[in-house]
C-alpha cells in the first residue's frame, strides 16, 4: 500500500485514480499502511475516497516533443467532449446532471465572472458574448482584488468562478465571499471532485483532461467553450435572443473542433513567422472587441514561456500613449475577427507600419498581403467564437518562440500550475 500527497490530481494521476479530499482546516496523518484523518480540533474524522475517471495517457507525451504541443493539438478533441456533454445535437441545449433552477436564471440581473490569469482572459472573451445574447449586465474581474474591494452582490448576483486546477487559492476566497452575500455560485473547473467544486452551488466541468504543461492551453479553450454553451442555454431560457441565432451557434460550435485542425496543420507556417521574432526583446498585440481578449491571452502566453516582454492593448488606445513605444524594427501582432471592427484595427494597424513597426496579422477577412509583414488566415466563423479559434495560431507562436531560444516550454521559471497561495 502506498500514500501519495499532491496540491492536484494530474500530479499523481500515473500511479493512482483513488483520492481522498481534504476540506478547509484538515488534516491526514499518513504512516507506513494506514492514513487518518482529523479536523481543525484535531478530531479524528472518517474520509471515504473518490475515484477519478481519467486516462493515465495525458501523463505521457504520446510522441510529442513537449506535453505543451501535445495539450494545443488535443483542442480539437477536447472541444468535442466538452460540447458534448452539454449541446444536444436536435433542439436543445442543457447541462446534463446540474439541475440548475430556471427560476434562479430567470431572476439574475447581473453576471460577474472571477478567475486570474488565463481563465480571467476567458471570461473577457465570454463578456461581449454573454451582454449580446442575454442582454444581462456581465462583469469580469480579477479573484485577488474583488473580494477586497466589497463588490455591490446579492442574491440577483450570478457569480461564475473559473479555475483550471478548482485549487486556485484568490478564486476560491472569491467565491466564499460571493456565497456570504447570497449569490447563486458557479464553478468553472477541470478538476473534478476540487476544492471549488466543494464550495459553489454548481459545478460546470470542461472535460479537456489532465493539463501537465504550466501554461494553459486546451483547458483555456475548453473554458471558453463551456461558457458559450452556458450562455445559449441561458438565452434560451430568458428568450433573449432569437431562437434561430441560437440554433446556428449550437451548430457553429460542434463545426469549431474541424476549423481548429485547419489551423494546426498549418503549424509550419507560424513556426516560421517565430523564425523571425525570437529574438525580439519587446512585442505588442493589439485588437478591437472581442479580439482585445484574445490579444491579453496571447501576450500572456508568450511571456509566460518564452520571457520576453508584450502588452496587448485595445486597438483603439493606442494613439493614447502606447504608440509612443512604437520603433522601428519592432513587432505588432493584430487580431482581425469582427468585419464592424476591422477596418478600425487595420487602421491602427497602418499607424504603426508607417512608424516602422512590423506585422503579424491574424484574421478571417479578406486582407492584402502587400499590407503586413505576415498574415495567418483563420477559417470564418461566427464573431460570438472567434475567440476559439484566433487564439490558436498564438499558443502555437508563443511555443515555437520559446523553442527557438531553447527553453523548456513546459515548465516555465517561477511559474506552477495550481496556485494554492494568496
Amino acid at each position: 500500500m502506498e500514500y501519495f500527497t499532491a496540491s492536484d490530481i494530474p500530479a499523481i494521476l500515473e500511479y493512482t485514480k483513488d483520492f481522498y479530499f481534504l476540506d478547509n482546516n484538515e488534516f491526514s496523518m499518513i504512516e507506513k499502511n494506514n492514513i487518518s484523518f482529523f479536523d481543525e480540533n484535531l478530531n479524528k474524522i472518517s474520509k471515504k475516497h473518490k475515484t477519478i475517471d481519467l486516462s493515465n495517457s495525458s501523463s505521457t507525451k504520446n510522441g510529442y516533443e513537449d506535453f505543451m504541443l501535445k495539450e494545443i493539438f488535443e483542442q480539437p478533441k477536447a472541444i468535442t467532449n466538452t460540447v458534448n456533454r452539454y449541446i444536444l445535437l436536435n433542439e436543445k441545449c442543457y447541462f446534463s446532471g446540474f439541475n440548475l433552477p430556471n427560476d434562479i436564471l430567470l431572476n439574475v440581473k447581473e453576471i460577474y465572472i472571477v478567475a486570474c490569469g488565463t481563465a480571467m482572459h476567458a471570461g473577457l472573451a465570454s463578456k461581449n458574448t454573454i451582454e449580446k445574447l442575454c442582454k444581462i449586465p456581465t462583469y469580469v474581474e480579477i479573484a485577488s482584488e474583488f473580494r477586497y474591494r466589497n463588490p455591490i452582490i446579492n442574491k440577483n448576483t450570478l457569480c461564475i468562478f473559473i479555475s483550471q486546477s478548482g485549487e486556485t487559492a484568490d478564486t476560491i476566497c472569491a467565491l466564499k465571499l460571493a456565497k456570504e452575500n447570497g449569490c447563486t455560485t458557479i464553478a468553472i473547473t477541470n478538476v473534478i471532485g476540487s476544492s471549488i467544486t466543494r464550495e459553489a452551488d454548481f459545478s460546470f466541468y470542461t472535460y479537456a483532461g489532465p493539463e501537465i504543461a504550466v501554461a494553459s492551453t486546451k483547458a483555456y479553450i475548453c473554458q471558453i467553450t463551456l461558457i458559450y454553451c452556458f450562455t445559449i442555454y441561458l438565452a434560451q431560457v430568458l428568450k433573449s435572443t432569437d431562437f434561430n441565432v441560437l440554433k446556428d451557434l449550437k451548430k457553429e460550435l460542434l463545426d469549431l473542433p474541424k476549423k481548429i485542425v485547419s489551423v494546426l496543420e498549418k503549424k509550419e507556417t507560424i513556426k516560421n513567422i517565430a523564425k523571425h521574432c525570437h529574438l525580439e526583446k519587446n512585442l505588442f498585440f493589439i485588437g478591437r472587441g472581442i479580439d482585445y481578449a484574445t490579444c491579453l491571452e496571447g501576450s500572456l502566453k508568450l511571456k509566460e514561456i518564452s520571457y520576453i516582454h508584450s502588452e496587448a492593448y485595445a486597438a483603439g488606445e493606442l494613439k493614447h500613449g502606447p504608440i509612443a513605444l512604437i520603433e522601428n524594427g519592432i513587432y505588432v501582432v493584430g487580431i482581425l475577427t469582427d468585419p464592424m471592427l476591422a477596418s478600425k484595427t487595420i487602421s491602427n494597424l497602418q499607424e504603426v507600419i508607417t512608424r516602422g513597426a512590423k506585422t503579424f496579422v491574424i484574421s478571417n477577412q479578406k486582407l492584402s498581403n502587400n499590407t503586413f509583414d505576415f498574415v495567418f488566415n483563420i477559417p470564418n466563423t461566427s464573431t460570438f467564437l472567434s475567440p476559439i479559434v484566433s487564439v490558436i495560431p498564438l499558443q502555437l507562436f508563443a511555443y515555437y518562440i520559446s523553442k527557438e531560444k531553447g527553453l523548456d516550454v513546459d515548465k516555465p521559471r517561477n511559474l506552477a500550475k495550481s496556485v494554492t497561495v494568496e
